[in-house]
């Protein structure tokens, strides 16, 4: 593993623990090299509730720039408020909170996520 990403799964725990003291789920967010992905997991971090990513077929966005974070975004949200959940914590998972996270919490917002 990298030095990079040492630090970064660093700083994740760091955050997570504070995440966990809240009791709300929260929305995760992973960054690779070809794609991005989302998930809402539960209060405890232990059950995936809701989930979207450019990998998958239905979104027909298979790159990992601003537009699928967009995308992306948009679609987690819209199945978060189809699960009945409407106010999550998120968990930037180490990352800056610029570029394609900061696209991503937006377009949630948008679509009516708090957080």
């Amino acid at each position: 593993m990298s030095v990079k990403n040492i630090s970064r799964i660093r700083r994740a725990k760091k955050s997570r623990i504070h995440i966990r003291e809240q009791d709300s789920p929260r929305l995760s967010v992973y960054r690779s090299s070809k794609h991005f992905y989302a998930q809402i997991f539960d209060s405890l971090g232990s059950k995936v509730i809701v989930s979207a990513s450019t990998a998958e077929k239905d979104l027909k966005i298979g790159s990992n720039n601003v537009e699928g974070a967009v995308a992306v975004g948009k679609k987690v949200a819209e199945r978060a408020l189809e699960n009945g959940i409407k106010k999550v914590v998120f968990d930037r998972s180490g990352y800056k909170y610029h570029g394609r996270i900061k696209a991503l919490a937006d377009s949630a917002r948008d679509a009516g996520l708090e957080f």
